[in-house]
């Protein structure tokens, strides 16, 4: 029981430390792991990662992953690719500043029409693989997201791939 109010105690004091309050400058902070968890939950890289003959790779069976190849009928792990309409590096420029402003993130690799991403979570460390592939049609991006570890992710990455959607419709991509 002490360990619980123990536990208790420093998660409401992290809350208290880095709430909605903070500063911008505080988010952008390196990951605030919890007191030995650095390091623990970050996994490693999928060997699928990638471009495999102008795709990305499917998701697993786990609910855990969203990716424009999936099957449309796929609604736990399919979720519609990127239209643009402006200039395709006009809209890797904009995609690239959305994912630098971005807390805990990592641009991993960066092609003419590849870009890989890792984000990390701020209070576990948990590391999340997202692709964008920029299809040769001159206006979809293609995306897949996926956390290295555990079962869910609690939409977490498609959410986070909407938001980009929406970063992008707003910035007239």
């Amino acid at each position: 029981m002490q360990l619980f109010r123990l536990f208790t105690a420093l998660l409401i004091s992290l809350f208290i430390v880095s709430g909605p309050w903070t500063s911008p400058a505080a988010m952008a902070a390196p990951i605030a792991t919890l007191p030995g968890l650095q390091g623990v939950f970050t996994g490693t890289p999928s060997t699928d990662i990638g471009l495999h003959d102008t795709q990305l790779s499917g998701c697993p069976a786990s609910p855990n992953c969203v990716s424009s190849n999936a099957a449309s009928d796929d609604g736990e792990h399919y979720i519609a690719p990127l239209a643009y309409t402006a200039g395709q590096d006009a809209v890797k420029a904009q995609l690239v500043a959305i994912l630098q402003n971005q807390p805990r993130t990592k641009i991993v690799e960066q092609t003419d029409d590849y870009i890989r991403v890792e984000f990390t979570s701020r209070l576990m460390g948990f590391v999340d693989d997202t692709e964008f592939y920029f299809l040769p049609d001159g206006h979809t991006i293609v995306m897949r997201s996926a956390a290295r570890l555990g079962e869910s992710d609690l939409g977490v990455n498609r959410r986070r791939l909407e938001q980009f959607r929406l970063a992008l419709q707003s910035l007239g991509a």
